[in-house]
């Protein structure tokens, strides 16, 4: 702060000194030389009490309204469609209802599409899928006897996801 005043001091004496030069080549002109100083002594005061506001107040990297409107980076977020699939065949997994309410209607959508792709139609290709899938996979599965009994088990899914991926 101290060099602050030093430093307006010592510009405020220079432009007096341009003042009282100017006034000696022009001295017709003492009105408007003594406008001109007054504002650039006062532009000098602005300008110091600013640096001085400034230096008792830092401004922040940013303002905390700014970072309280920023949004944080997504992060790259699944798929919901993978994430109700992974639902379903863990719920396929649990019960034998869910296996047949849930992973059967995905399961011949998936060959139905595949064997399409192939010119094949679901109902008439159960050599091609194979018996584990040809059994979750059939139009005419009859519903469990017994909704809580097991679902399909882990490996079982597996081999019928690894032969649906071959076809």
């Amino acid at each position: 702060m101290r060099r602050l005043l030093s430093a307006w001091f010592f510009v405020s004496a220079l432009l007096a000194g341009v003042l009282l030069f100017a006034r000696l080549l022009a001295p017709g002109r003492f009105e408007l030389e003594l406008d001109i100083f007054i504002l650039a002594v006062g532009a000098l005061a602005v300008l110091s009490v600013v640096i001085a506001a400034r230096e008792a107040f830092p401004v922040e990297q940013r303002s905390a309204l700014a970072q309280a409107l920023d949004r944080e980076p997504r992060e790259r977020s699944r798929p919901a469609e993978l994430d109700r699939l992974e639902r379903e065949l863990t719920m396929a997994n649990a019960t034998a209802f869910d296996t047949h309410s849930r992973l059967r209607p995905l399961v011949r959508e998936i060959a139905g599409v595949r064997l399409a792709a192939r010119g094949l139609r679901l109902d008439e290709s159960e050599e091609v899928l194979g018996p584990e899938v040809w059994e979750l996979a059939r139009d005419d599965r009859p519903e469990p006897a017994d909704r809580h009994a097991r679902g399909t088990s882990a490996e079982t899914l597996r081999r019928v996801v690894d032969r649906l991926e071959s076809l």
